[in-house]
Order: structure tokens, then sequence, then C-alpha cells
């Protein structure tokens, strides 16, 4: 048995949605560049920008290495994107990116995951949460420098 649970984070960001989502969607510069210390060892294997992208990476976290290897899929093309883990654990993680009144952009990260039932497993979705949430806290932190950067130089 298993116990699902999700895992989100949201911002507001300063620049238009075509940009923040080109970020996030190009896994060879734009998407390597905004995530936290955590992340290791990112390949793209096949593709590279948006669906049919495969991707591989290690997450570093309480002293252990977990290897990732994900699919890209793009449920809407240009404001979102789903990354699907086939190894180790059949988690998915959707970005959101859509357009606020004022040009900017409403990004969201959104997780759904499994974990063991029982106290073991309720240790595991605690401590997963807040690992996540802070990562995705600085991900969107970083993508928000990113794009208002590339904002003031176009």
């Amino acid at each position: 048995m298993s116990t699902k649970y999700t895992v989100s984070a949201a911002a507001h960001i300063d620049a238009p949605p075509d940009r923040v989502y080109g970020i996030i969607a190009d896994y060879h510069t734009g998407h390597p560049s905004i995530l936290p210390k955590p992340f290791k060892n990112f390949v793209v294997e096949q593709g590279g920008v948006g669906a049919g992208t495969i991707i591989r990476f290690e997450v570093h976290a309480y002293g252990t290495v977990t290897k990732f290897r994900a699919t890209v899929t793009e449920p809407e093309p240009g404001r979102v994107l789903v990354e699907t883990n086939v190894e180790p654990d059949g988690s998915r993680t959707t970005f959101t990116v859509a357009p606020r009144a004022n040009g900017g952009s409403d990004v969201s990260f959104v997780t759904e995951a499994e974990s063991r039932d029982g106290i073991a497993g309720a240790i595991e979705r605690w401590m997963s949460t807040r690992f996540m949430k802070k990562l995705y806290t600085e991900e969107l932190q970083l993508l928000a420098q990113r794009a208002t950067r590339a904002n003031s130089t176009s």
C-alpha cells in the first residue's frame, strides 16, 4: 500500500509567460540554470526542448543520492509542462505558466508522489515535502532572476 501526497510552490514573476516557459522547457541551458545545488549530474538523453525530452539527474538530500530518469510531455504547449519520473518512482511534476494582467507570469510547480503507509511513510512525506518546498522556492527565485535578467537585456 502507498499514500499519495502533493508538494507545490508558486510565484509571480515579472516577465512575459513565453520567456518564463521557454526557460523551463529548455533542458539544454534554461532549465539546468535554475536548478538548486542539490540537483547534480543533469543530462539530456533525448530531445532537449519540451515534449519528447528525456532527462536524468541526481538529487542529494539528507546524506543520500537518488537517481532519477524522467520523460517530458506538454499537455498544453507554452503553458503546461510535465516531468514524469520513470525511474525510480513514477512521481510527476507539473510546471504551469499563466499570464498575469500586468504582463507578468504566475508560475507553479506541483509534484504528485507516493510514499509508504504508516509511520515510516508519514516521516518520509514530512521530510520530502519540507525538502521539496525549499528546493522549489529556490528554483522559482532562480527562474525569476533569469527571466527578469533577460527582460532587462532585451
